[in-house]
């Protein structure tokens, strides 16, 4: 079995919906096969996915409503070029979009703002903070001193509570919170919740075959990063009304990697590593809420929030975001005649990868503490994180059918990153079945299609405040997803 009469069959293995709904943010799967290509070579595709992701309020959720499809078509393109430049050194452009997102609540339900019936906080929550404040002001000096003074007057002890109580109740800060807060409700955010996040990689990578049969290769990434979010209902408390919009910058990184081949099987075998990318952007961020807060400074006092932490709320500062670093093993091999078996894995580390964009941290830093039991988070919370790493797979095979036509079939498997997730991504992991045909109508040019069906994990949502503890809002279950993939190559 030489490698020509296989390369149909090598590179329809390499159809381009490879990652497209992958755990958190990953999508395109940062595939290098195109750089491990023999001799000079080209390729363009584009993939495209459509999700259907329902749900249902659940969890401190008070409501049991449906949630309709909050999961939005998206679509991404790639292309690559490698050049065999000699016989030992070889060179290659990869542009992809590695990470992102697209979602949008729509209908009546938690993550849609109904102004008039919103609240900034659970009807549960205020009659707990008035109850604590009550408690506080009884046990102070000055309740106690008042509450004697009654006592003195023929009062009795339950009596003589009752009335501090009340006329605390009655004083003009509790009075001022009061007005706040209905000020608050009556700006709420307008609309649904959603997000969208893009990300595009260049990678320009060099190789050196020190033998014919090795290929070492590194290289620098250049990596974009823009994305907008809006939080709406219910299931955000103060956040409904907050919108981020981040402005589109780069920041590089790098790739290292090795691959072994032995065409006279078809065998070739590769381990890619990339690096994490800092990237510090500016984040235009509004609260809806802010100017009435800003006007009644009763509301945050009243929750607890001091004049420090009211400075630093109104303070401009930078975002920081680090997208992941990850792995990626490759390996294929002849297993009879004009037919080859693949397989990929890959580990990408979303359990250090966060966004807390900075006035939405300022804030969470203020009020996290005052969370009621044990969904208090005296550092703050973030925007989003994940609290497992992802590990994928592919295994599958491809054949060639005759000189013009190839074909294979494959099965994917992912972890998910962690159950609960983000309410802005609530899926964990799938299962999924792809099928790709590719014509050749020359031996140097083909076209390849594909198409993949993906049988979604079942996920609890949870918001930010709610991350890295056991309480969510919403359940996903029963969901799915169709992706179509499209390439052209040409090899020279």
């Amino acid at each position: 079995m030489k490698l020509k009469s296989l390369s149909i069959a090598i590179i329809v293995a390499t159809l381009p919906t490879t990652g497209v709904f992958a755990a958190a943010l990953d999508r395109s799967g940062q595939s290098i096969s195109s750089f491990l290509q023999p001799g000079n070579y080209f390729e363009a595709g584009i993939s495209v996915l459509d999700p259907t992701v329902e749900g249902k309020e659940a969890g401190t959720t008070t409501t049991r409503r449906d949630i309709g499809d909050m999961g939005d078509d998206y679509y991404f393109p790639s292309a690559a070029i490698k050049l065999q430049l000699t016989d030992k050194f070889s060179f290659g452009l990869i542009y992809d979009q590695p990470f992102g997102a697209d979602a949008a609540y729509s209908g009546e339900n938690i993550f849609v703002s109904k102004p008039g019936v919103d609240t900034v906080l659970p009807a549960k929550n205020i009659n707990d903070l008035v109850t604590s404040k009550v408690k506080s002001y009884l046990e102070s000096d000055t309740g106690k001193a008042q509450i004697s003074g009654l006592m003195a007057q023929g009062k009795t002890q339950q009596e003589a509570i009752g009335l501090v109580s009340q006329g605390f109740l009655n004083s003009a800060p509790v009075k001022a919170l009061q007005a706040g807060l209905a000020e608050a409700n009556a700006n709420l955010g307008q609309g649904n919740t959603k997000v969208e996040v893009d990300t595009q990689n260049l990678s320009m990578i060099f190789g050196f075959q020190p033998i014919p049969n090795l290929n070492v290769y590194a290289g620098g990434v250049y990596q974009t990063i823009k994305g907008n979010v809006s939080l709406r209902g219910t299931a955000y408390s103060l956040y409904n009304g907050y919108d981020a919009k981040i402005k589109e910058t780069g920041d590089v990184g790098w790739l290292a990697g090795v691959a072994y081949q032995i065409p006279e099987i078809a065998l070739k075998a590769s381990v890619t590593y990339r690096s994490e990318i800092d990237h510090k952007v500016d984040a235009t961020e509004t609260l809806t809420v802010e100017s009435t807060l800003a006007k009644n400074p009763a509301v945050l006092a009243g929750l607890g929030v001091t004049p420090a932490q009211i400075a630093a709320m109104n303070t401009p500062g930078t975002t920081e975001i680090t997208t992941p670093q990850s792995v990626n093993l490759d390996f294929q091999t002849g297993i009879m005649a004009n037919t080859v078996a693949f397989a990929n894995l890959r580990w990408v580390n979303w359990k250090n990868f966060s966004i807390r964009p900075y006035k939405f941290g300022k804030y969470s830093e203020a009020l996290g503490p005052i969370l009621p039991g044990d969904d208090k988070r005296l550092n703050g919370f973030n925007l989003v994180e994940y609290s497992e790493d992802q590990i994928s797979a592919t295994v599958g095979v491809g054949r060639k059918l005759n000189d013009q036509w190839a074909g294979n079939v494959s099965v994917g498997w992912d972890s998910g990153a962690g159950n609960p997730v983000s309410t802005l991504g609530p899926t964990e992991g799938y299962w999924n079945l792809g099928l790709g045909v590719q014509y050749s109508p020359t031996p140097q040019t083909f076209i390849a299609g594909g198409v993949k069906y993906f049988w979604l994990g079942d996920a609890k949502a949870q918001t930010g405040a709610q991350a890295g503890g056991d309480k969510y809002v919403a359940e996903f279950t029963d969901n799915n997803a169709i992706a179509y993939g499209l390439k052209i190559g040409y090899k020279f």
